[in-house]
């Protein structure tokens, strides 16, 4: 084994002990680099079916971004490829005017390799519970219980379906990512995402949300993140169509958007999906749903998502829940809501137009600006789950890219 096929991992043949991902460090640094293009290797998963006879075609007019700067204020201005390296870029891909413009990957990712979403799955559950609500197959005003029955004696007695999508259901979870104890690591067990310790019995995700017995306030009140939510959802959505999730996302959106590749979904021992964090997919597609968003829900004369989706999102959002909120400063007093697991930031004196963005941990984002046919889909291997790169920074990023490809091009 020479010197460089140990600097990385999973090199080699069999890898060297110190460089092989598990169960314990696939969502760690440096491990995560390999393991989030690769996450079917580690963890068990349930595939996506695309239609290869209905692909949405993109069409392709690179242009030249080396001349823009970043401004990211206290790490100061940065090119486009010092941010890339900043932010720990496995890959990225930029839309204008319905076109790719520009693509790159990085870190051993190619045009068909899927990668983790972690929370930009969220989103796309919330577009698949509103395609189901707009055909009369789930109520979102429905309660939780009357699909999980089996609630009726945890915290989620009382919490709506919206109030699941919007999160504000008030639930007593402490979503701290570097916990190293306490129901979070729980629910990572659960899940398969964590290995079982010594003796531990195997659990699964959904005898776990049985043990979510308390409540934080009221439901319906403040923004509080609570990941265990989108699952629940995928539930009641399983429940609402007696089919499973991966199933359900595959004919309601993932075919009807003319994905280009499966996607996957990680998946418990029993096969519950883990909807809040757990879809992988390919850059070019995650570029589709972002081009979705961008069309108002619509692929060519194919209305996909309901004609008012995107309008309910700078109209509906409730902007002072998202204040009192647990992420409050996620966008540095922008006006912003948060509406069917997406972020919306409203037009304000700094930049007129709206935004409508999805974020996963360690790097995942979709910036959609809809008002100038912008879309940026980035991939990365962050080693800190929560950075300015998906937020703050991350949109400072989309608008110099924005701005750059209007004023040029």
């Amino acid at each position: 084994m020479t010197d460089s096929q140990t600097d990385s991992p999973m090199q080699g043949f069999p890898p060297d002990v110190t460089q092989q991902v598990t169960l314990a460090n696939w969502r760690t640094s440096p491990y995560s680099q390999w393991a989030f293009h690769h996450v079917r290797e580690v963890v068990p998963s349930a595939d996506i079916y695309n239609n290869t006879d209905n692909v949405w075609n993109i069409e392709e007019s690179p242009v030249s971004l080396g001349g823009l700067n970043i401004d990211c204020d206290n790490q100061g201005v940065m090119s486009l490829a010092g941010f890339q390296a900043y932010a720990h870029m496995d890959a990225m891909i930029v839309l204008h005017r319905d076109k790719i413009v520009y693509e790159d990957y990085q870190h051993g990712m190619a045009r068909n390799t899927p990668h983790i979403l972690m929370s930009v799955s969220k989103s796309l559950l919330g577009m698949v519970a509103i395609i189901l609500q707009h055909k009369d197959i789930l109520n979102t005003e429905s309660l939780v219980t009357d699909y999980i029955p089996e609630l009726a004696d945890s915290a989620y007695a009382g919490a709506t379906v919206q109030h699941l999508l919007d999160m504000r259901a008030a639930i007593d979870f402490d979503e701290d990512y570097l916990a190293t104890s306490g129901a979070i690591i729980e629910y990572r067990k659960s899940t398969n995402w964590n290995p079982l310790d010594a003796g531990e019995t195997p659990t699964d995700l959904r005898s776990f949300f049985q043990t979510l017995k308390n409540n934080n306030g009221e439901h319906g009140g403040r923004f509080f993140y609570v990941s265990p939510n989108t699952d629940l959802l995928a539930w009641v959505i399983e429940r609402a169509t007696n089919c499973r999730y991966a199933d359900v996302l595959s004919e309601h959106l993932w075919q009807p958007l003319g994905a280009e590749a499966n996607a996957y979904i990680t998946v418990d021992r029993l096969g519950a999906p883990r909807a809040a964090g757990g879809v992988c997919t390919t850059l070019r597609d995650l570029a589709r749903v972002g081009r979705l968003v961008c069309n108002n829900g619509k692929r060519d004369d194919h209305q996909i998502l309901p004609s008012d989706w995107l309008d309910r999102h700078f109209t509906g959002g409730d902007k002072d829940a998202w204040q009192a909120g647990s992420f409050a400063d996620m966008f540095a007093q922008l006006p912003t809501s948060y509406t069917d697991k997406w972020y919306a930031c409203h037009s304000n004196p700094f930049d007129e137009a709206n935004w409508l963005i999805a974020i996963g941990i360690h790097g995942q984002n979709i910036f959609v600006d809809s008002q100038n046919d912008f879309v940026m889909v980035t991939f990365a291997s962050h080693s800190a789950p929560l950075t300015e790169t998906a937020s703050m920074h991350g949109l400072s990023a989309a608008r110099a890219i924005r701005d750059y490809l209007v004023n040029h091009f």
